[in-house]
């Protein structure tokens, strides 16, 4: 079995490469728009801290956290905006509390879970290593909308293996989600992590292939960028339809972004 406190530290970094984002924010920039329709860099922080209340719970309290699948089975279409906007009622101080305490909780239960256990979560049972990742994911993610926000730019590090690896294997669910068979075989991803080294997944031989930066591929597989502003290449025509549809986080479609210049 893979040693998972790799990911456990990686999640750690990128949620304090964030904190260090918005630490120093005056109220007003907390109230800045982000990229997600009707979201403020409060929202983003508060959802963050509302889904690794989440994952602690799943971790933790399975009862508790049943709870929660069936209030957003209930309103499928609103809990995590509700989420999101009770947290960014809060003061600025208090939200980062809210949300230090939350993920050093979550920090602590999951490198303290038993190994092989697998937890509840909105899709599929998951790993502690897998509930780390997709974590990371997701604060990667939300992080960048905080940095479009504030206009600021963000180094990439090799922490975007761990999405760039989400992104691959939720190719299946992604065709699903909209609709769409699965293509029967496997593609081949090759993609230039930020260091310059090649990251590869799928057989050499796949006559269909995704090819790129790693940052652009997490960028689409997020949603954080349209295709057409990235450097990605697709050879064969359902490695080409991924690219139209690609998503690493559960839940329907999303509406992407516009590409860049769109309606100016």
């Amino acid at each position: 079995m893979a040693d998972p406190t790799p990911v456990f530290a990686d999640l750690r970094a990128e949620s304090e490469e964030l904190d260090r984002l918005v630490a120093e924010l005056s109220p007003e920039q907390w109230d800045l728009a982000t990229p997600a329709p009707r979201w403020t860099i409060a929202h983003q922080i508060a959802h963050l801290a509302w889904t690794d209340r989440s994952a602690l719970l799943a971790v933790t309290d399975e009862d508790a956290f049943r709870g929660l699948v069936e209030k957003a089975l209930a309103a499928p279409g609103s809990f995590v905006d509700e989420g999101a906007e009770e947290g960014a009622r809060l003061a600025p101080a208090d939200l980062l509390s809210r949300w230090r305490e939350g993920r050093t909780a979550l920090d602590a239960a999951l490198r303290s879970a038993p190994p092989g256990a697998r937890f509840p979560w909105y899709g599929p049972p998951m790993s502690a290593a897998s509930m780390a990742t997709g974590r990371l994911m997701e604060t990667w993610a939300h992080g960048q909308d905080v940095a479009d926000a504030l206009q600021a730019t963000r180094t990439p590090t090799d922490r975007l293996r761990h999405v760039v690896r989400i992104g691959v294997r939720t190719r299946d669910f992604a065709f699903g989600a909209h609709g769409l068979t699965p293509p029967a075989g496997e593609f081949r991803v090759e993609l230039t992590g930020p260091g310059g080294d090649m990251w590869s997944y799928g057989p050499e031989e796949a006559a269909q292939r995704v090819t790129g930066p790693a940052l652009d591929f997490c960028l689409l597989v997020t949603q954080r960028a349209h295709r057409a502003d990235l450097a990605l290449r697709a050879d064969g025509p359902d490695a080409d339809r991924w690219l139209d549809v690609a998503q690493a986080f559960a839940g329907p479609p999303g509406t992407g972004r516009a590409p860049e210049g769109a309606g100016r």
